[in-house]
């Protein structure tokens, strides 16, 4: 038996890409950038800042809360799964592609910090924490998850 879990905390690279099926099902794709600071080893080599682009696929509900809630520029928190697949493109190339089926995401910018849809400037009030938007359903039975400090772990 294995594990396949992923954890990512990264940026929007764009505004989700909806597709709607019969039945009312719909998947929101989404890429993601996470970076890594540069930094100067001891013997001075500069290590440039590198950023890793993530495909993400939300699905039915947690899928329209993204369509809904989720902008370009947005900071996420997501776990998931990853999952690879083989297509062939326009040109009769055999493409591979590694994407993360998301089980769990959570919205980590401010939404009164947040440009606006119109770009202008964000909003001066206090910044507020990070709302969960979705967590799947667990089958344990509910306790209280936070410890004396408050974290969750």
């Amino acid at each position: 038996m294995g594990i396949n879990k992923v954890i990512l905390v990264g940026n929007a690279g764009h505004d989700p890409k909806m597709t709607y099926y019969e039945g009312g099902h719909c998947v929101a794709q989404l890429r993601l950038a996470t970076t890594e600071k540069g930094y100067t080893l001891q013997s001075g080599i500069q290590v440039p800042e590198r950023t890793e682009w993530h495909n993400l696929i939300f699905r039915n509900r947690l899928g329209e809360i993204v369509e809904k809630y989720v902008h370009k520029g947005d900071k996420l928190y997501v776990e998931g799964k990853i999952r690879t697949r083989t297509y062939d493109d326009p040109n009769g190339a055999q493409r591979n592609v590694t994407e993360i089926f998301v089980d769990n995401m959570e919205m980590l910018t401010p939404r009164n910090t947040a440009p606006t849809a119109t770009g202008g400037q964000p909003s001066q009030a206090a910044p507020q924490q990070p709302q969960p938007v979705a967590r799947p359903q667990s089958t344990a039975p509910a306790q209280d998850e936070t410890t004396d400090d408050g974290l969750p772990f």
